[in-house]
């Protein structure tokens, strides 16, 4: 993809930045919810023959992803506000002192009462079904924003983490997508989650100090 221009941003420009958020938040969301959706459709295909569980489940995922879209949305008026405040340089990476206050403040969430209840959910696909269901297409459609809102809450400032190693990192895309699929899917996640946050406590720490 190019780059957005180094001076003030076009249209084209901020459209741009929505589509590569976008793209980058189904590549590194849509397999941490494979678990949720593949009981989604099980379940679904145990309720009848009239059910559709391949279709329902298609539409589950979009609301799901529709979660990640608005928060691709506030990531690209963020990244806007930053090169606006030429606090970001033109490969999307924010100033040294900016980038271990924000290392700090992931950190510092990844011990909140909110991560851990947002991932808790997260964690426990088979009992968010059972207290979120809602039948048919409008329903699954719900049901997957709401997921994905649970998500978005677990694991939105992790996504911050972009703007201090460079936006279109692929690297550390992969690693971020790693450690929220740990969290969700192996045992003691919550405890993966806390461990994480010490260490991008202390990254950040060594870059402020630095």
């Amino acid at each position: 993809m190019a780059m957005p221009s180094t001076g003030l941003w076009s249209v084209e420009d901020v459209l741009l930045i929505f589509v590569m958020w976008t793209i980058m938040m189904v590549a590194m969301m849509l397999p941490s919810a494979l678990p949720m959706l593949l009981i989604y459709r099980r379940v679904v295909a145990s309720r009848g023959a009239n059910a559709l569980p391949g279709t329902l489940t298609v539409v589950l995922a979009v609301g799901y992803l529709s979660a990640w879209a608005l928060f691709s949305i506030i990531a690209t008026l963020a990244q806007w506000a930053l090169h606006t405040a030429a606090l970001i340089s033109p490969m999307m990476v924010v100033s040294s002192p900016l980038g271990g206050v924000l290392l700090i403040a992931v950190g510092v969430y990844q011990w909140t009462p909110l991560k851990h209840a947002c991932l808790s959910s997260c964690r426990s696909p088979l009992t968010f079904l059972t207290t979120h269901w809602r039948g048919g297409a409008r329903g699954a459609f719900v049901t997957g924003v709401r997921h994905g809102f649970y998500c978005t809450g677990c694991c939105w400032l992790l996504m911050a983490i972009l703007f201090v190693v460079g936006v279109m990192n692929i690297a550390w895309i992969v690693v971020l997508t790693t450690l929220v699929i740990a969290e969700k899917v192996l045992p003691k996640g919550e405890w993966i989650a806390r461990a994480a946050g010490i260490g991008i406590i202390v990254w950040g720490g060594y870059l402020l100090a630095s």
